[in-house]
């Protein structure tokens, strides 16, 4: 068989088992001379997310489309609030019932945790654990993937938004006191930021820094991984929720009783309305679910076409070798 042509039947082969995208270069040197080596793209599936606000709608889970087209997902909800998912994609609601409950990704609901004192913000760390803002308690506590219930922490005043960094330490907003306090893993608290008008919600961007939501002072805060505080955006009516999309878009839920939106910020800086005609605001109740849509194989022809078209790299020959590599 021809190099060239077995190089193209292994290179598909190799690409099919794959299931998720990736890049890979390839280069093959053609009869000892130069190559035409590409750059693949292979695309199983692509991510499209899906928000979901808690606490809208009276009492239901509202589901929002990329486009911004609105439906409910899950209603009857006692006062739903916090909102977070699993890595199975299961959807995790506050409700004030004093409850966590769990919903299955086709809306099947059984009662996660209870017996919880005004619970709020929800956030899992990279182990699957669960962690609640108990709200007139000043707990958080931490849940396992099967239930089991631990104090986390106590002592606090009125815990809001959680949100966890890649080192895996927790950050809480601290509505009452002003205060951010940063949780290392282990539990040891420390004050990352202060002085705030009732901080409560929290969500980092892709390179470490924290946005916090000023319920009182209507400000959108940024601060850096140092705690470099700065104003990212102001003049809101109570901004409450935060949450980033993995294009690094930053969605705030703000506003009154009955007139509460959704506003989308490009990475560049431009705003716009994502989602309007809230009538009942939320506290801590944005999350994304990520959904994979499948993309249409590509043919033979056209995967080696858009490689070669991506990029050309020169294979030279080793030195002690006449023969094709």
């Amino acid at each position: 068989m021809p190099p060239q042509l077995e190089f193209k039947i292994n290179l598909i082969k190799y690409m099919k088992t794959k299931s998720k995208s990736c890049i890979y270069v390839a280069c093959r040197p053609i009869y000892g001379v130069v190559c035409a080596g590409a750059v693949v793209l292979i695309a199983a599936s692509a991510p499209a997310q899906v928000l979901f606000v808690g606490g809208g709608y009276n009492n239901n889970i509202v589901e929002i489309t990329p486009g911004g087209s609105q439906s409910v997902f899950v209603s009857g909800l006692n006062g739903a609030g916090g909102v977070a998912f699993d890595s199975a994609g299961n959807l995790f609601v506050t409700d004030g019932g004093g409850n966590i409950i769990k919903i299955t990704p086709g809306g099947s609901q059984s009662t996660f945790a209870s017996g919880l004192n005004a619970p709020g913000g929800l956030a899992f760390n990279s182990a699957g654990n669960l962690f609640e803002a108990d709200n007139s308690s000043g707990t958080i506590y931490e849940f396992t993937p099967s239930g089991a219930r631990t104090t986390f922490a106590t002592g606090l005043n009125y815990p809001g938004g959680l949100a966890f960094d890649r080192a895996g330490n927790l950050f809480e907003a601290d509505g009452a006191s002003g205060n951010v306090y940063k949780f290392t893993p282990g539990g040891t608290r420390t004050t990352f930021a202060s002085g705030l008008a009732y901080p409560v919600g929290l969500a980092f961007d892709s390179a470490g820094n924290l946005f916090e939501t000023d319920f009182l002072g209507g400000n959108i805060n940024k601060f850096t991984p140092g705690g470099v505080e700065s104003t990212f955006s102001a003049g809101w009516t109570y901004p409450q929720a935060l949450a980033f999309d993995l294009a690094g878009n930053l969605y705030l839920f703000a506003g009154s009783y009955l007139n509460s939106a959704i506003t989308e910020f490009t990475p560049g800086g431009s705003q716009s309305t994502f989602a309007s005609g809230f009538t009942v605001p939320t506290t801590d109740g944005l999350a994304f679910q990520n959904v994979m849509l499948p993309v249409p194989e590509p043919s033979v022809l056209g995967l080696l076409a858009v490689g070669v078209s991506a990029l050309l790299v020169h294979c030279r020959r080793r030195s002690n070798s006449t023969t094709p590599q």
